[in-house]
């Protein structure tokens, strides 16, 4: 696992170079038939790289997108009328059963299909009408991590060709790199939280999707209940079980959801709970029991994937100062089916 979270930097160099000509001709396709709905079916961490999907696709282009529920289709075999509707289907492995039974039914339904994953022979590949490859090369971790950045960065790319708004994705890989040098500061925090059974985790914005994969990762790699919110939807109830070092771990980048993290941040600190911060705001860092800070000139369009980095560094850490093996989870397998 560590090892792949170190390999990052180059994944998304390798994928901006390899892929940027065939996202090129799909925006061909695109602009003579744009969508008037984008829907994003997915399962595990590709549901989470969904999550931010959902949030930067509408920034950035105005057009409605929902996240599929598969079990709508494998259980209910409901019909759904897909006709002018981009359907985006996301998979590690490209094995995922229930994603790519969606997919197929959308293509049958009338709708514009593409997969993302990173594995050119997989079933998604062949069902797909359009495949944007994730190339990370091959992913040996139970708990997926460059695999999660790459199809965050095809997100940056789809919203590049749909919408109009100009997004300096090319940035993504250099600054990921300037988060992996936080590797020492991680491990250093780490040691605080090594008894940790039960946190929160809060993302909001472009960070959301964030929010849901670092649970994830806690729970996959540490076995830690771990909550995830909005830093909105966290005071409309869940804020009632925080209380005196109760642990809150937060992504505030600068930019529009600044004030939501001081305002939260503010409330934690009168309960006298422990918060720790992946963020690149000086007032947000001071607030926090803990920081993790990035750089300023990380702009929050570009955030999610270089704040994601040092999470996947802790959640990694904290497994091996647990006394476990991170690529050993219990219960777990690499390529999951279910319908």
């Amino acid at each position: 696992m560590l090892e792949e979270i170190r390999q990052q930097p180059e994944a998304l160099e390798r994928t901006l170079s390899a892929e940027l000509r065939g996202v090129e001709k799909f925006k061909k396709l695109l602009t003579q038939h744009r969508p008037r709905l984008i829907v994003l079916v997915a399962r595990g961490t590709s549901d989470n790289a969904a999550q931010f999907g959902r949030y930067l696709l509408e920034i950035t282009t105005g057009i409605p997108v929902s996240l599929a529920a598969p079990s709508i289709t494998t259980l209910y075999n409901a019909r759904i009328d897909y006709r002018d509707a981009l359907v985006v289907g996301i998979s590690q492995s490209g094995e995922s059963t229930d994603t790519n039974l969606v997919l197929e039914r959308a293509r049958q339904q009338g709708a514009l299909t593409l997969g993302i994953t990173n594995e050119s022979g997989s079933a998604m590949a062949r069902i797909a009408e359009h495949v944007f490859l994730v190339r990370a090369g091959r992913e040996k971790s139970v708990a997926a991590t460059k695999t999660y950045t790459g199809q965050m960065l095809h997100f940056y790319m789809l919203a590049g060709v749909v919408g109009d708004k100009r997004i300096d994705y090319h940035k993504i890989p250099a600054f990921t790199q300037k988060a992996l040098e936080l590797e020492t500061t991680v491990k250093e925090i780490v040691q605080r939280y090594v008894f940790m059974e039960n946190c929160v985790v809060v993302g909001r914005g472009m960070n959301y999707g964030n929010s849901y994969e670092l649970a994830l990762k806690l729970m996959e790699t540490c076995y830690v209940v771990a909550e995830r919110f909005s830093s909105a939807d966290f005071f409309h109830g869940p804020l009632a079980i925080v209380e005196r070092r109760f642990p809150v771990i937060l992504f505030a980048p600068t930019g529009v959801t600044k004030q939501s993290s001081v305002d939260l941040l503010n409330r934690v600190r009168e309960l006298g709970a422990d918060s720790l911060t992946i963020t690149n705001e000086d007032e947000v860092a001071k607030l926090a029991t803990h920081a993790i800070k990035l750089p300023v000139e990380i702009d929050e369009m570009l955030s999610p994937i270089p704040f994601i980095v040092p999470a996947q560094l802790f959640a990694a850490h904290l497994s091996e100062a647990k006394g476990l093996d991170p690529d050993e989870p219990r219960s777990l397998a690499k390529i999951t089916k279910t319908l």
